[in-house]
């Protein structure tokens, strides 16, 4: 392995660390303002937007969540096994799985109530931060761009961008996170990311 590589699993240690730390922040109320004027913005209100739009923002959403994101997590695990293997593909499902589940706990520690501003235009059960949403598609979506195979990065690293931040857009626009969330749930995903690269990196057979 490179030292490059060597380092991913401090520098995702450092990220879950600060996913900590933003979460008291988030309770002790320091991120509120922030998070209120973002929100503010963003929010739709459905007397000042088309049903068009709404529903773009909609779909965005439900493409991450639910049934819709397991089952891109198992189609994405078949093109990367193609691509460069069986770990590969185990890393990818093993790292969504565990993020997720991270993700999920957090939420029942950190007890966040979602936003207020506006109705909900998206069923929600479960606590805001971090965004599990968030936390998926930085997870799912890095580490596809991490293992593609060369003459396609620059296509997966554009996806990666596009769907984590239409993603984290569309959560906040739908009224059911904060920006506080969405940026625990980047950087919890990322972490889980750097640490399936590295596992993956470290069993590779030098060429």
């Amino acid at each position: 392995m490179t030292t490059e590589t060597n380092r991913l699993p401090a520098l995702a240690l450092a990220l879950l660390f600060t996913v900590i730390l933003l979460g008291f922040a988030v309770r002790a109320g320091w991120t509120e303002t922030a998070d209120w004027q973002i929100s503010h913005s963003l929010a739709i209100r459905v007397d000042e937007r088309s049903p068009a739009f709404i529903s773009v923002m909609q779909a965005i959403s439900w493409i991450g969540g639910g049934i819709p994101r397991w089952v891109i997590v198992i189609l994405l695990c078949a093109l990367v096994w193609h691509w460069c293997g069986p770990r590969c593909a185990v890393a990818l499902g093993g790292a969504s799985l565990l993020a997720n589940l991270a993700s999920s706990l957090l939420k029942l520690g950190f007890g966040r109530p979602r936003p207020d501003l506006i109705d909900h235009l998206d069923h929600q059960t479960s606590f805001a931060y971090p965004s599990g949403h968030a936390t998926s598609a930085a997870v799912v979506y890095l580490l596809l761009a991490w293992l593609a195979p060369p003459r396609w990065r620059p296509f997966a690293w554009a996806l990666a961008a596009a769907m984590i931040v239409l993603n984290g857009f569309s959560r906040i626009m739908l009224g059911v996170h904060w920006a506080s969330d969405i940026a625990g749930g980047t950087m919890l995903g990322t972490a889980f990311a750097l640490i399936a690269v590295w596992w993956v990196a470290r069993h590779r057979t030098p060429a």
